[in-house]
């Protein structure tokens, strides 16, 4: 019987070992951060919310999303812990159990600016009045196809 050939399938997406990974690394990160361990001012004055951490598929870079919660430019706080990288990449070999500590790279998470944005767009009159002819029409026309029985 002749073997067949298995179909290979492009990745859809980061492996369950990426993502179990990815979450070691965030909650590892989010303790050390808590902690108040980095010497920047910038970064002791202003929390940082450490949204997501995407782990490469070799697991030795992680790519770890932040966003300032204390109305500072998020730039100047992704700047502060891309410097701080180092220091936190050695801090965090001693918090995981894991063959290798990836290298880190902090970039600002653009999912909490687009939210902010939606919410604003929703809230626009303009909208809204869209939304509500929208939904009056889907209304008109759900009573319209409800047809009353007739006493034949």
């Amino acid at each position: 019987m002749p073997r067949t050939a298995r179909k290979s399938r492009a990745p859809t997406g980061p492996s369950q070992r990426q993502l179990r990974a990815g979450e070691v690394i965030r909650h590892a990160l989010a303790g050390l951060l808590r902690q108040d361990a980095l010497d920047d001012p910038l970064l002791q004055a202003h929390p940082v919310t450490l949204s997501e951490v995407r782990m490469s598929p070799d697991l030795r870079h992680a790519l770890c999303f932040v966003e300032s919660l204390g109305g500072v430019e998020a730039g100047g706080v992704v700047e502060a812990l891309n410097r701080s990288a180092r220091f936190l990449r050695g801090r965090l070999g001693s918090e995981i159990q894991m063959r290798f500590t990836p290298d880190l790279r902090f970039v600002r998470d653009q999912s909490f600016a687009a939210a902010e944005h939606m919410s604003r767009l929703l809230d626009d009159p303009r909208i809204r009045a869209d939304l509500e002819a929208t939904d009056e029409a889907a209304s008109q026309s759900q009573i319209a196809s409800v047809k009353p029985s007739g006493g034949s």
